[in-house]
């Protein structure tokens, strides 16, 4: 795969003001086939004319994105649902009218306007209607839908502010926008809609709970899927969010495990390896005088704030070149699902159940 290169210019913009000039170079760049970064609710997207198959390769080019893992289409707009999707069922547009704009995707009926390419040679296609004001004016601008994956190398954390697009994607995007950290900090929740009944492939920024208010039988899928199988969503390869570092994931009960984390911690630091660990803010005096790297993540009752600190204390501790990275779950309700599906893709399914 040929390498997509660009002098990146980066432009600090204000999300409740909105520089003009700078809004129309980044819609100018994507009406002329090339890339831009933007913040969202969820995480940094890496975007570009969704109606352009040439343009939609250059995102899979620059992040080295295997084409077989489909594109999510952004839109400003529900009326251009349906330039983007055919038979739009009554569900979608329910779903669409209580959590859109929001953390919200939609597997829907690929419409003919959007190229195969962007979901991977599937009939469906995934689409999405964020509340973040830059990528509603982008979208706007340029009067077109924009696919946009998160703007990261393929399978690395997800970047949650305008300096770990740099980390990755320098040299390989035309156009960063820098609205600030984002503030859920996971990608949104996929609903494949062309399942009977409705499943999550992904969860993400809305958790089951709020979605099953509206469509009490949404499901989740439990199955991962092989990168040799390919993805009916994005997120869905067992290897992906992944830090440098091995990551090793624990599970049970909290006490259990941050003994267990404890006692690895200090077999791997008696091994001369470089130990990080992620944990909930309760759990951090467990680890005080060992010689380890300790991001809290926030407090565990409150896991907006565990979500909105994961990928940013993955690259951190990448940052300080540890060789492996120890994190506990949290609790399965609310964003706790999401957290555990970042925290196991990441560790490429590696989970030490504490009993």
């Amino acid at each position: 795969m040929r390498i997509y290169r660009a002098k990146t210019q980066c432009y600090q913009v204000d999300p409740e003001a909105i520089d003009p000039a700078v809004l129309e170079l980044a819609a100018g760049t994507i009406r002329r086939g090339g890339l831009v970064a933007f913040p969202t609710e969820t995480v940094y997207g890496l975007g570009a004319n969704a109606q352009d198959a040439q343009a939609v390769g250059c995102i899979f080019a620059a992040k080295e994105r295997p084409f077989f893992d489909p594109l999510i289409v952004h839109i400003a707009s529900f009326e251009q649902l349906d330039e983007i999707a055919e038979d739009v069922p009554p569900l979608a547009r329910r779903l669409g009218k209580a959590f859109w704009p929001g953390p919200l995707t939609m597997v829907l009926k690929r419409g003919r306007r959007i190229p195969e390419n962007v979901s991977a040679g599937r009939e469906s296609v995934a689409v999405r209607f964020p509340a973040h004001p830059i990528p509603q004016a982008l979208i706007q601008a340029a009067g077109l839908p924009v696919a946009a994956p998160s703007a990261n190398r393929f399978s690395r954390p997800s970047p949650a502010t305008a300096q770990h697009v740099l980390e990755d994607l320098d040299g390989r995007v035309d156009v960063i926008l820098d609205g600030g950290a984002c503030p859920i900090g996971l990608e949104s929740t996929v609903v494949d809609l062309l399942s009977d009944p409705p499943v999550i492939l992904r969860p993400g920024g809305l958790a089951l709970e709020v979605l099953q208010t509206i469509a009490p039988e949404i499901t989740v899928r439990a199955a991962v899927y092989s990168e040799e199988e390919g993805a009916a969503s994005p997120g869905m390869l067992l290897k992906h969010y992944s830090p440098r570092a091995r990551l090793l994931m624990f599970e049970g009960e909290p006490g259990e495990v941050c003994r267990r984390m404890q006692a690895m911690a200090e077999v791997l630091a008696g091994q001369s390896q470089r130990v990080g660990v992620m944990v909930a803010d309760e759990q951090a005096a467990c680890f005080a005088g060992l010689p380890v790297q300790v991001q809290n993540l926030g407090s565990g009752e409150r896991l907006e704030q565990v979500a909105a600190n994961l990928f940013s204390a993955m690259r951190e501790l990448d940052r300080q070149a540890v060789d492996v990275i120890l994190a506990g779950t949290f609790s399965l309700e609310g964003l706790g699902l999401a957290i555990r599906d970042r925290l196991l893709r990441a560790a490429e399914g590696r989970i030490i159940q504490t009993g």
